[in-house]
């Protein structure tokens, strides 16, 4: 194959296409990732948010049953893996799951030893550095987000939240990632199938234009040399061929012409 002018002119084509479109869809497929990824972290930090918020009530007036029922309901919404709540030395106050009540969080764990690696915890982190991804008990994957419940002015009033005391406690909440997976999937197979059809396309054009251009000609120019080439008589006027290939095939039927001793046309 890579003898013929076919092979050599199609498989460096072939060739090219192949890996700019690997390329391209290497690196859209790596933003595309990045974004969703992206966008499920501001996702489960906005949850998060809105957990707290819709707790704060209950913790001022310290009902601990309506805490522990808000917190229970988004627990059992589609997608959450788990949500708790523990205090500044780790004990698990509320849980969706009722097998962590009464809990020590490792401080150890991934999630804990972000602000736990010093001698001194660190309180403020970003959003980003909030988020985690893990393998859960069950072998899902799983992003949770870390937010520190603060000791805001209004909770500081209250006796039991000194004001000296800078985080109250933590919200762990995690939602699986199985969705995510399951879109990231699919979008991998359409972009394969997106590039083999470019491929297929591409490559069937180039063929197309290259035998009609260039194959094509060649053959006819091939053939009339190799019928006039045992001739001694004035050869038939070459056919016509497009661009370069009618120059050669003309300047080979004069000089074949003059071979003979003869004008063309006399």
């Amino acid at each position: 194959m890579f003898d013929t002018l076919a092979g050599k002119a199609l498989v460096p084509v072939g060739l090219a296409v192949t890996g700019f479109m690997v390329v391209c869809c290497l690196v859209l497929y790596s933003v595309i990732r990045d974004d969703l990824h992206h966008n499920e972290i501001v996702h489960a930090t906005n949850l998060a948010d809105t957990i707290l918020k819709s707790t704060r009530y209950a913790m001022h007036k310290s009902d601990r049953e309506t805490l522990a029922t808000i917190i229970k309901n988004v627990g059992e919404q589609k997608g959450v893996d788990h949500v708790r709540i523990f205090n500044k030395k780790g004990l698990v106050t509320f849980s969706a799951k009722s097998n962590e009540l009464n809990r020590h969080v490792d401080k150890n764990a991934e999630g804990c030893i972000v602000c736990h690696k010093g001698a001194v915890p660190v309180t403020n982190l970003g959003t980003m550095q909030q988020a985690r991804t893990f393998k859960n008990t069950e072998g899902m994957d799983v992003m949770a987000i870390t937010a520190p419940i603060y000791n805001e002015p209004d909770c500081s009033a209250v006796a039991c939240h000194p004001a000296g005391q800078k985080v109250l406690g933590t919200l762990d909440i995690g939602l699986s990632r199985a969705e995510l997976n399951r879109s990231l999937s699919m979008l991998r197979i359409q972009m394969i199938v997106f590039t083999f059809m470019c491929l297929l396309l591409t490559i069937s054009g180039v063929t197309a234009l290259l035998r009609r251009n260039v194959f094509l000609p060649i053959q006819r120019l091939r053939r009339y040399v190799e019928s006039t080439a045992q001739k001694n008589d004035i050869p038939e006027p070459p056919p016509h061929l497009p661009h370069d290939l009618d120059v050669i095939a003309i300047s080979y039927y004069n000089a074949k012409s003059n071979s003979t001793g003869e004008k063309p046309g006399s």
